[in-house]
């Protein structure tokens, strides 16, 4: 079987930066692990350089590591060794050199400022994100680098690894249209993205899925590989606060499930007396990329970070793919029977843990900061407003209320829209239901997240 090559939108990013660095600078990738880094650096020597040469320093390779200690004042050695090392020629200005798990030798990102002073070839670091800010401490970080962010595949891309690419283009003309698809258009999407909630947008896990007659078993496998990986990087958080790393990682899903989904981080504190260190560990998280951290604001209006309160955070995971995995017991997930039937409505699972995890996924993808919005009320003793992610546009806001169910009210925006009115523009409720202009602004289908 031909492996599967999977289109990815980030691949521009790193295409763009060729175009428009010109040498001036190098390229730090960033992005959570198993998210294909490496892979994206690689195609792009392979496609736009005429020899590139991958330096893996997970591999420990002294010979390099010694070259590049001793060498800087004599880059034509160090070129030399690289080359010989590697057997590979390199060609001025048409060859890329790839720093990768960089984080195992924080010299290389060092090197890079004299690297690029050289001008000679150019240069991309990728690494372990969270390990690479905390290998810092004791080398001078260069100004002659740029980053990328790479995320899981989105709903379009993964479409487009189906060979969906005219369903995935359908989808973004309806959007921009402000029309429905058409009823058997939407079934079809839909069913679509119930796989992707399962499957999720890490590119070995989507890969495994279609390579193996779309096999819920071969992904999972992958994904629990990946979240043991996340946990081994956890175990080397530093130690004050590693375990608490570690229990709000496996609490995600049991908080997700929850009606109001949000940790409260002062209740943690009172039930743990080394607590103190509890806003470090969401930090963590979120600095790492494994999760993407939520704030609730205080009085949503433009500015939203200049009125969070961290008192209060959702953790949604990276991926909705791997977050199905870790709330979903082994045996369920892997029982090809099961999946089916979860696919068609025919057992119950969290969905709206779920759908609410992919809106954050796609929303961070697109550098959208979260922050959500709750209201207790003193009369009923209860939340009566829960708006689920707010965004700027315009200088206004854009409430986004997430439904997993076809059966919805919109009690909450109604509410907020009173409360708020002067600062709202339009709202938006993802549903199941295809799409459809309100009063206050749009019902877009889960399948069309991609689009916002």
């Amino acid at each position: 079987m031909e492996p599967v090559m999977l289109y990815r939108k980030d691949y521009d990013k790193l295409v763009k930066w060729k175009e428009e660095s010109n040498g001036r600078s190098a390229l730090l990738i960033e992005g959570v692990r198993r998210v294909g880094k490496t892979t994206l650096a690689m195609r792009l020597g392979k496609e736009h350089y005429r020899s590139y040469v991958l330096i893996d320093f997970s591999q420990n390779p002294k010979r390099i590591k010694t070259s590049i200690k001793d060498n800087m004042t004599h880059l034509d050695l160090l070129f030399q060794d690289i080359s010989i090392e590697y057997d590979v020629t390199l060609y001025e200005r048409e060859s890329l050199i790839i720093f990768d798990e960089i984080q195992k030798f924080p010299e290389a990102r060092e090197a890079i400022k004299h690297l690029v002073r050289d001008g000679r070839y150019d240069y991309i670091e990728t690494g372990s994100l969270i390990s690479i800010k905390e290998s810092v401490k004791d080398i001078l970080i260069p100004s002659e680098e740029d980053t990328v962010s790479i995320y899981p595949l989105d709903f379009e891309e993964f479409l487009i690894a189906q060979n969906e690419s005219r369903l995935a283009a359908y989808i973004r003309d309806c959007y921009e249209k402000k029309v429905p698809l058409s009823n058997d258009y939407h079934k079809r999407a839909s069913r679509y993205f119930s796989e992707y909630l399962l499957v999720g947008g890490m590119p070995q896990s989507v890969v495994a899925y279609l390579q193996n007659n779309r096999s819920f078993n071969k992904a999972d496998i992958e994904k629990r590989r990946i979240l043991k990986l996340y946990q081994d990087d956890i175990g080397k958080a530093q130690r004050r606060y590693r375990n608490m790393v570690l229990s709000l990682f496996h609490h995600i899903p049991g908080a997700l499930s929850k009606h109001e989904k949000r940790i409260i981080i002062s209740d943690i504190k009172r039930s743990n007396s080394k607590s103190n260190t509890i806003e470090d560990s969401v930090f963590w998280l979120g600095d790492s990329r494994m999760c993407n951290i939520c704030y609730r604001t205080d009085d949503p209006n433009i500015g939203l970070a200049l009125t969070l309160d961290s008192a209060f955070v959702k953790c949604y995971l990276c991926d909705t793919g791997l977050l199905a995995s870790l709330a979903l017991e082994k045996n369920i997930i892997s029982d090809e029977e099961l999946c089916r039937k979860i696919l068609n409505g025919n057992l119950s699972i969290n969905k709206g843990m779920l759908y609410e995890n992919m809106v954050s996924q796609e929303l961070a993808r697109k550098g959208i900061e979260l922050f959500y919005y709750t209201h207790y009320s003193e009369e009923t003793k209860k939340q009566d407003i829960e708006i689920d992610f707010l965004m700027q546009e315009r200088a206004k806001l854009v409430p986004i209320e997430v439904k997993s169910s076809k059966n919805f009210s919109t009690t909450s925006f109604d509410k907020f829209k009173a409360k708020f009115k002067g600062r709202i523009d339009k709202g938006i409720v993802i549903s199941p239901k295809p799409f459809k202009i309100l009063d206050y602004g749009y019902q877009i289908p889960s399948y069309m997240i991609f689009c916002l």
